[in-house]
């Protein structure tokens, strides 16, 4: 990709990784340079939009990009054509957006290059058909941009005053938490019903007696051992010519049992009955493969199958699709690229993927013609699904040149790609029927079991199968009851969500988009709003108490259809033309209404109780819960006259304080182990009177107290009112302000003996947090200038 001109092209890329990688395809008429991703944002602090004047908003450049901004600057005024090349997601045309506007190109000498894999034929085509940017794209990023930072920048203070500082809402992030939210509550709420099956486990061995060999094996031996799992259990079966069935009918009707006297009526009846196979069905069943993965299949397959956190997904599959070093071949772009909603795939592809299958797995394992698969409403078909740059490079050839988690990632995405182009896996299904007379009906038992006839796509893919196999049977056969017995048994309230299934169902009710999943399952919990315990996400009560304020206040906000149709509207920016501008004014009159509301309205969290089934143990009151900075407690409803608290568990179970050997220190009373936000410590039981805690180690030990600050004389600069004093921390001593919490002020150690030189000269405190910097050697001014 030679060029003649005597001036560079300069190509801006993300990341350097990408840019590496890119380097080796184009010739030395190219600079290629990283932008480190933003380089222009709405400032951090304030909202930045201008409502009154058509929603404006005012950038910045990104903070801590002013130097690479400056080094792009310099390389864009001696280049002769500017291709961007960012991400082709909405994303990355923002990002070109923004570089176009600040680089200063002449427009009719920029140009956007788009590409979903990072290869040689790929970066050629795009180099050769350049395009302009996508304003509508850009719109539509800029939209939704601005959407977020008026209902976080907009509702957080609301929470902050109501609820706990630090607080945070978000137009998707909050309605996620609501999703989890409800199903806590679903999972609380939930009545377990009482039902009753009567399996049985039959054999086609007439002379033999396999009953106490059966349970036997079984019965775990110690109450450590697991009982066998299913694929054991199946084996022992048709090591014995026997299966697994389950009662279906009595009579003419279908069996149903919800108490155990009505069960044991039918198992007694059952009681040495002859059982003779009614009826034998066997027909074929056909598995197919599943499609490529798109970016939200992915993070479900590397969250079940990897135990990958959906970040650590799309974190290691970004650097999959910006390029590895594979040796002699150089830097590599080895899959494409991983934020898509397309099934798509380029016949190119599907076409290597075939050849690979007929040279590689057997032609009985390709299909007539290449596999075609239907995109969802909405997806985008410019894009391709994920997969492999080069089918090729198996996973097996390049493992070397692969971190761990890069192995498994990539090892996922090759073979479910090369799979969604393999034949179908065929399976022989059989559906029996085994009846018994009794005295209180024709008992009707059903079993069925499945054998592979050929794998096909599961050669590749490998599909789990808890299917018994069946012995040689035909109707009319007698068989023998090895096992029957009645087992009582409880609905299960639905499970709690895994990352998998948050993201199926993140996608299911169009909340957010897929490259915004792993953005949103971190905040929720970075916010404190869920918690992840054993792989599944639990509500917490802070989660809890901001979803019913902003149910209340901000119901559009919250509610799901609403949350999904802005999404589409958003997309209609991109896809339609819409007008953004359009799009923000509808959303932002009912939302202003909504905010002027709650800002009226709202309680404090904190002012709010609800009744318990607790009396008081210190005065004989009824206890309430409340909203407290650690969460939900309990607490005596004749507040402030009795002030006994006291923690409950998730359930709102009562939690007793358990007294410890230690004394306090201060003043001789027992101390009780609490928790609080950072975990366990021990306070005084004579609290609110004594407020003493005490730090525990990790194993559980009490550390002694720390010792009390040490005044120094020192005046502080910042408040004036207070004086510094020595304290201690695990890095040792600093010095800080006595007036803690309302002043932070901290200053090394170091400057002690100066400070009090300088306060005995009268040169210190100085009248500015300025001079103070400059004195203390902080150079902020400069700082300032740079910023």
């Amino acid at each position: 990709m030679a060029k003649s001109s005597s001036k560079k092209s300069l190509v801006v890329v993300e990341s350097p990784a990408k840019a590496k990688t890119i380097n080796r395809y184009l010739g030395s008429g190219y600079e290629v340079k990283a932008s480190m991703g933003h380089v222009r944002d709405l400032p951090s602090k304030g909202l930045n939009v201008d409502i009154e004047n058509d929603f404006a908003p005012t950038y910045e450049i990104t903070p801590g990009k002013r130097r690479t901004v400056t080094s792009l600057r310099a390389a864009a005024k001696k280049c002769d054509k500017l291709f961007l090349a960012t991400d082709l997601d909405r994303e990355g045309e923002a990002i070109a957006w923004h570089l176009a506007q600040i680089l200063g190109v002449p427009e009719e000498q920029t140009y956007r290059v788009i590409f979903n894999a990072i290869t040689h034929s790929a970066i050629k085509r795009a180099f050769g058909e350049p395009g302009r940017i996508d304003t509508d794209k850009v719109m539509a990023q800029q939209a939704r941009r601005i959407l977020d930072r008026i209902v976080g920048y907009q509702i957080s203070p609301l929470l902050w005053k109501k609820v706990a500082r630090g607080l945070s809402a978000g137009r998707v992030q909050s309605v996620a938490v609501k999703i989890v939210v409800e199903r806590e509550r679903e999972i609380r709420d939930f009545k377990a019903d009482e039902y009753w099956l009567i399996p049985a486990v039959f054999t086609t061995d007439l002379q033999s007696d396999y009953r106490d060999e059966w349970l036997e094996f079984v019965r775990p031996k110690t109450e450590e051992e697991k009982p066998p799992t299913v694929a054991e259990q199946n084996k022992w079966l048709a090591e014995h010519n026997a299966f697994k069935a389950e009662l279906a009918k009595v009579g003419a009707e279908k069996f149903e049992s919800s108490n155990q006297k009505e069960a044991e009526k039918i198992f007694n009846a059952l009681k040495g009955v002859e059982f003779k196979v009614a009826d034998v069905q066997t027909k074929e069943s056909v598995s197919q493969p599943s499609p490529p993965f798109i970016t939200s299949t992915l993070q479900q397959a590397g969250a079940s199958q990897l135990s990958f956190a959906t970040k650590r997904t799309m974190r290691v599959a970004q650097q999959l699709y910006e390029g590895i070093d594979v040796g002699s071949m150089g830097f590599l772009g080895l899959i494409t690229y991983m934020r898509t909603d397309s099934t798509h795939l380029s016949s190119e592809a599907t076409g290597e993927a075939r050849n690979y299958i007929g040279r590689h797995i057997g032609e009985d394992y390709l299909p007539e013609k290449a596999r075609v698969y239907a995109a969802k409403k909405g997806a985008q078909q410019a894009h391709e699904a994920i997969r492999p740059t080069d089918v090729d490079l198996t996973p097996s050839d390049i493992k070397s040149f692969l971190n761990d988690e890069q192995f498994k990632l990539y090892d996922l995405i090759w073979r479910r790609f090369v799979a969604c182009q393999m034949n179908p896996a065929r399976w022989d299904v059989t559906n029996l029927e085994i009846v018994g007379e009794t005295s209180v009906g024709a008992c009707l038992y059903k079993a069925s079991g499945r054998v592979l006839i050929f794998d096909g796509f599961s050669k590749i893919w490998a599909t789990t199968s808890e299917g018994q196999q069946l012995p040689a049977i035909k109707a009319g056969q007698n068989v023998a009851a090895v096992d029957i017995k009645a087992e009582q048994h409880f609905t299960k309230p639905p499970a709690r969500y895994s990352e998998a299934s948050l993201v199926k169902a993140l996608e299911k009710e169009g909340i957010g988009r897929p490259s915004t999943y792993a953005s949103i399952i971190s905040t929720i919990q970075d916010r404190g709003y869920v918690e992840q315990t054993q792989k599944r996400f639990f509500a917490t009560d802070l989660g809890e108490v901001v979803t019913d304020k902003l149910n209340e206040y901000f119901p559009n906000i919250m509610d799901i259809a609403f949350t999904r149709y802005m999404e589409e509207q958003l997309d209609k920016i991109e896809e339609q033309h819409l007008d953004w501008l359009g799009v923000l004014r509808e959303f932002y009159g009912p939302f202003k209404k909504s905010l002027d509301t709650a800002t009226k309205k709202m309680k404090h969290a904190k002012a709010e109780v609800t009744p318990s089934e607790y009396m008081c143990p210190k005065c004989g009151k009824a206890m309430v819960y409340r909203f407290g900075k650690n969460g939900r407690f309990l607490s005596c409803s004749a507040y402030p006259k009795c002030k006994f608290g006291c923690p409950c568990d998730k359930e709102g179970k009562m939690v007793e304080e358990k007294v410890s050997e230690h004394k306090c220190p201060n003043c001789g009373s027992a101390m009780v182990n609490k928790s609080g936000r950072f975990g366990p410590f021990l306070g005084c039981s004579d609290y609110p009177n004594c407020k003493t805690t005490l730090k525990l180690d990790k194993q559980g030990n009490a550390l002694p107290p720390a010792p009390p600050a040490e005044p120094t004389g020192v005046k502080c600069y910042k408040c004036k009112d207070g004086e510094l004093v020595i304290r201690q921390s695990k890095r040792g001593p600093f010095l800080g302000c006595n007036k803690f919490p309302k002043c932070r002020t901290i200053i090394s150690h170091k400057e002690l003996n100066k400070l009090k030189k300088l306060q005995q000269a009268g040169q210190w405190p100085p009248e500015t947090w300025e001079q103070a910097d400059l004195i203390l050697g902080r150079k902020r001014e400069k700082a300032a200038k740079k910023g």
